[in-house]
């Protein structure tokens, strides 16, 4: 027998199937799917790969696979997945199979792996005896005694634990080992990153018509076991979380499995905490990125096993081993982190269509702020709007109102607050309210200029400017993540008269502590939740109401539930209108919308201030008027009359190396390429020239870029995969100088 096999491997030219013979002693683990270990070429190391086809023959003279790793395997459907994905999102079909793979998995070949984590726990030999000894002090080590009194109090305990909160040394372990107090066994122990919460059981709340009627439909469409899309647009608290419960519940009645993707990690223990408090915690696996190895490996697990029948997790969580689907529900399907921005470059939102359509099951998305691309869906038929237009509990939508910040300049204002927003949160203070204020740019001030020369400190390794960072005082890059001290002399000009200029959330924080000094603030953005449970440790220290204001960049925009929260101030909502991208405008709404949704969800009515220097944007002004409608009908006509999406598709052909001219030079090449089939084959797009991207160097590479317009389908799919098979023909690309990238839709036109 003979299988056909992908190594796992990003080389473009290994991106096709290799013959190998399979051995007698190995015909039975051999499936498609299996993950193997076979030489390749004149290499030592053994290369890893899987099979995805099983033959009688070959023409070729073959080798044998080398071993077969059966608890990794995965079934034929994420093959043929994995297969379409590489011909979609132009890479390798491995690529897309590591997706797919249990977290941590080695590309070493793994003897007898369990399952679970195998631990070392304590416990004492004679609990009695014990207490006897403290008593007559015949313990003298201090250590010892610590550890003694720590398991009488505690019982039975893993070691690690025992070191990680009495801050003895193993040393200390083994000794009272030695002496026969204490005796070290091994266990296997599932991790469980549910550990440490306590829920308390809820039952299924009534709803409301809106509800009721989304309901309906989305279970017509699971009764008729037929895969349909549908779209719940709701303002901010009218209650789809709620939905999405009762719509689990009916696929968990039929034995089905659900997945519920959420955009952010910071979302995540919000949506855990309301599915354990409904189903119970037996039933729920989390997957995200902010888990260990060992307790997402535990959790996949517990998936594959048929334990889980709810999956909770960000983007990755769509490729869990799930069997028997039932549905998949996309909550802030706007979100543009459903989009991958590294190989392979795919969409959860098309993975999950794929999924429906393959499973025959519904896919449900929801947002206050849907995506124009899910809108334009509804309008070509391709998907279902329900519509839910009050909030769940009868609370009012909060008033909003704009604060033009030309005229705090003109009264003299330089403080980063309003007097409107200070009078705000003053009020907020003395009634015991909460605040959110939401800055979407994280750091102290945004650049450092030397206001004799102008000169500006500058990122080594990209063409961009270094953000100051005051609590560490280092100046850092957010691209490459590149830091030094910060300067207090012009390198260029040896002046003294440097100028902070801009504004983050540490710049922010420290002017809200000398505004209001018996405030207490907690602050959430990239750099404080660096550590594990460090974003659920907030977010809870915050609902337990510790703090009266948060300060956050977009972590503490989406999803949450802040009863006691009647105020949100946006510091600048003139940062994501002026970025260099089509959808600014659609960008502003979604944020300044999804931050209001965060005032007024409790009993008392909530209060939004937006300071900008655009009061007449449109999209400023719809946000403040919370017109919905009036937005996108605006917005649809920009975009068909610029001809952006969705009403075409946009491809970035990434060109970077770390030589400018070999950048240069296979950018013009490809052009030309593309240029000449265009013309001879007559095909629809419209291609752009060759240029340096907008950030032209990153990490020390050089970026040049190609844009097309195109309504994307098989004719430009076969055009881009016939572009790279062109690129590896370049000397420059074949041996790895420079590097090609294909992205449909980018995140970022940067």
């Amino acid at each position: 027998m003979v299988a056909e096999i992908i190594l796992n491997s990003n080389a473009k030219d290994l991106n096709k199937v290799f013959d190998y013979n399979i051995p007698d002693n190995l015909v039975n683990n051999a499936k498609i799917g299996s993950r193997v270990f076979v030489q390749f070429g004149n290499r030592k190391e053994l290369e890893d790969g899987f099979i995805i086809g099983i033959k009688k023959d070959s023409k070729y003279k073959l080798k044998d696979i080398i071993n077969i790793q059966e608890e990794e395997k995965i079934d034929t459907r994420k093959i043929d997945l994995a297969k379409w994905m590489a011909k979609r999102y132009f890479c390798n079909i491995s690529d897309c199979i590591k997706l797919m793979l249990p977290p941590g998995t080695s590309n070493k070949i793994v003897e007898n792996r369990t399952k679970e984590k195998v631990g070392q726990f304590a416990f004492l030999v004679d609990e009695e005896k014990a207490k006897e000894d403290l008593e007559n002090e015949k313990i003298k080590s201090r250590k010892q005694k610590e550890l003694l009194e720590f398991l009488i109090e505690n019982g039975e305990n893993s070691v690690s634990d025992i070191i990680s909160f009495t801050g003895i040394t193993r040393d200390v372990v083994k000794t009272l080992e030695k002496k026969n107090y204490i005796q070290i066994i091994e266990k296997q122990v599932e991790r469980n990153p549910f550990i440490h919460k306590v829920t308390k059981r809820t039952d299924k709340l009534k709803f409301t018509e809106e509800q009721k009627n989304a309901y309906d439909k989305i279970q017509e469409s699971l009764d008729r076991k037929e895969y349909h899309e549908f779209l719940i647009d709701g303002v901010t608290g009218s209650g789809k979380t709620e939905i999405y419960l009762q719509l689990i519940e009916k696929v968990l009645n039929e034995n089905k499995t659900s997945i519920m993707l959420v955009p952010e990690i910071s979302l995540t223990p919000q949506t855990v905490d309301r599915f354990i408090a409904r189903f119970g915690e037996e039933k729920i696996a989390v997957l995200h990125s902010k888990l260990s190895i060992g307790e997402r490996f535990d959790q996949w697990n517990k998936i594959k096993n048929g334990d889980s029948k709810i999956v909770i997790g960000a983007r990755s969580a769509i490729f869990a081993p799930i069997e028997n689907l039932g549905i998949i529900i996309i909550d802030e399907e706007h979100d543009n982190s459903y989009k991958s921005e590294s190989t392979p470059r795919y969409d959860a939102k098309d993975i999950a269509k794929y999924l429906g359509m393959k499973n025959n099951i519904p896919v449900v998305l929801g947002s206050a702020t849907p995506d124009t691309k899910s809108l334009y869906n509804v309008m070509n038929g391709d998907s279902t709007l329900l519509k839910l237009t009050t909030r769940a509990n009868n609370a009012i939508l909060p008033e909003i109102e704009v604060v033009d910040l030309r005229e705090e300049l003109a009264n003299k204002n330089k403080s980063m607050i309003s007097k409107k927003l200070k009078e705000e949160i003053n009020n907020n203070l003395k009634e015991n309210k909460q605040t959110i204020l939401f800055l979407n740019r994280r750091g102290f001030s945004t650049f450092i200029m030397c206001r004799d020369c102008g000169y500006t400190a500058k990122c080594k390794n990209c063409n961009i400017t270094l953000t100051y960072h005051a609590s560490e005082n280092k100046l850092k890059c957010h691209y490459c993540g590149y830091e030094t001290n910060a300067i207090t002399k012009c390198p260029s000009c040896k002046s003294e008269n440097i100028r902070y200029f801009g504004t983050g959330t540490q710049k922010l924080e420290a002017e809200i502590k000398n505004m209001f000094p018996k405030a207490r603030t907690l602050r959430m953005d990239v750099d404080t939740v660096t550590k594990k449970n460090s974003h659920e440790k907030i977010l809870n220290d915050f609902k337990e109401q510790k703090a009266d204001i948060l300060i956050g960049t977009q972590m503490v925009v989406k999803g949450h539930h802040f009863p006691n929260v009647t105020l949100v101030g946006v510091i600048s909502a003139d940062g994501s209108l002026n970025i260099d991208d089509y959808r600014a405008n659609e960008i502003t709404f979604q944020i300044l919308t999804q931050v209001a949704g965060r005032a007024g969800r409790g009993e008392n009515k909530g209060k939004v201030i937006i300071q900008t220097y655009n009061p007449d944007s449109f999209a400023i002004e719809c946000v403040k008027n919370q017109n919905n409608e009036l937005f996108y009908d605006i917005e649809m006509k920009l975009r068909k009359q610029l001809k952006y999406p969705p009403f075409c598709d946009i491809i970035i052909i990434g060109i970077n190396s770390l030589d400018e001219n070999k950048t240069i030079e296979v950018a013009r090449k490809l052009h030309k390429y593309l240029k000449e089939r265009v013309e001879k084959e007559n095909i629809g797009i419209m291609l752009y020239k060759a240029l340096p991207a907008p950030i032209d160097r990153i990490q020390n590479k050089y970026r040049w870029r190609i844009l097309i317009k195109c309504k994307f389908g098989e004719d430009i799919i076969k055009l881009m995969n016939d572009t790279i098979d062109k690129s590896q023909k370049i000397k420059e690309c074949k041996n790895g100088d420079v590097k090609i990238s294909i992205d449909v839709n980018p995140n970022s036109m940067l």
